[in-house]
């Protein structure tokens, strides 16, 4: 693994993402993205008592079914990186705790699953572990009650709002050398972002508040890596919408980084705009988690995409930022990923 630029990191031995499993509610399944998903549920608790229970039990579901399909037990995995929206990461601890492997709890909000794939690669990297996975998900109900209004209070939601994401995604990361899938697709190269800012304070235009952090991670990771736009099949950020996916190209244009449609967005494309009307689109961390580990995915082990830049986007706020009235700082991920080493 070596540094280049400010602050990206090659990985030499191409870390390969092994298997993938997400699991979606009946909204997400019933978009335009919906066959590409592993488990559909109508059931908004999956059998559970409670929406934070439900969620845990995604957790622990997209990490089983990644397991499965690439035909592993737990045993077989060294380390797990994961996150969530809610209090203390509770999704992803009381998800992950019956699987008895070391855990690294993370909060990067919509980022994370960009946040924890970079750090299980680069744990695989540098040899820390042999096989490692990175896990996230978000669900409507738990980040409504957190983060806005009880369900029951019917709140009625501005043009520039958008619709968390119930779903959950996760990818296990290994070495080349005991990766069994030969076509899996490799991790190239990571950035981690910086916290960026212009004064946002919507709660209600998550697009807005992180798109200049998705603009910050685009143009510093193709600096760094002497890269651009055209190098890649696609640059896909996470969760922006169509508001926020409209500012950071423009900063995009006005910083000289002409992207044009090569940027596409998890949130603009996990429901479908005329047919399902959720506001400028789909957020969470289960949004971007549920699109790269489905279609995405199995483009790149086909070959169909063969080299794409995923940016990851959070909006690092909490009720309590907000309450007091505190601007909405964000932060973005970067991880290039290749079909072929």
């Amino acid at each position: 693994m070596r540094r280049t630029g400010r602050f990206s990191l090659i990985f030499d031995h191409a870390p390969r993402i092994e298997s993938t499993g997400t699991i979606v509610g009946k909204n997400e399944a019933e978009g335009p993205l919906g066959e590409w998903f592993d488990i559909r549920s109508e059931d908004s608790f999956f059998t559970q008592k409670t929406w934070e229970q439900a969620e845990a039990v995604m957790q622990q579901t997209a990490l089983r079914r990644a397991l499965e399909k690439g035909d592993l037990e737990s045993a077989a995995l060294d380390m797990v990186f994961s996150g969530d929206l809610e209090n203390q990461c509770i999704a992803s601890s009381f998800g992950i705790k019956s699987f008895s492997i070391p855990f690294v709890g993370l909060f990067g909000a919509c980022s994370t699953m960009a946040q924890s794939l970079a750090l299980a690669g680069l744990f695989v990297e540098c040899g820390a572990a042999g096989r490692s996975a990175a896990v996230t998900s978000s669900h409507f109900c738990t980040a409504e009650r957190q983060f806005r209004f009880p369900l029951e209070y019917g709140g009625q939601r501005p043009p520039t709002s958008q619709w968390t994401v119930t779903a959950s995604g996760a990818a296990i990361v290994v070495s080349d050398e005991l990766c069994k899938n030969r076509k899996a697709p490799v991790l190239k190269a990571a950035r981690f972002g910086v916290i960026t800012e212009l004064g946002v304070k919507d709660i209600a235009n998550m697009g807005a508040a992180m798109a200049p952090a998705a603009a910050e991670a685009v143009s510093g990771f193709l600096t760094d890596t002497n890269q651009t736009a055209d190098d890649f099949d696609m640059i896909l950020t996470g969760d922006l919408g169509d508001l926020g996916l409209t500012l950071t190209r423009r900063l995009l244009d006005d910083a000289g980084f002409h992207t044009g449609e090569k940027i596409r967005d998890c949130g603009c494309m996990i429901f479908d705009k005329n047919d399902q009307k959720f506001g400028c689109g789909g957020s969470g961390c289960g949004c971007s988690a549920a699109v790269l580990n489905s279609m995405i995915y199995a483009k790149l082990c086909s070959g169909e995409l063969k080299n794409i830049l995923f940016v990851g986007t959070g909006a690092l706020m909490s009720p309590v930022s907000v309450f007091q009235g505190e601007v909405i700082p964000a932060v973005a991920h970067a991880v290039q990923l290749s079909a072929k080493p």
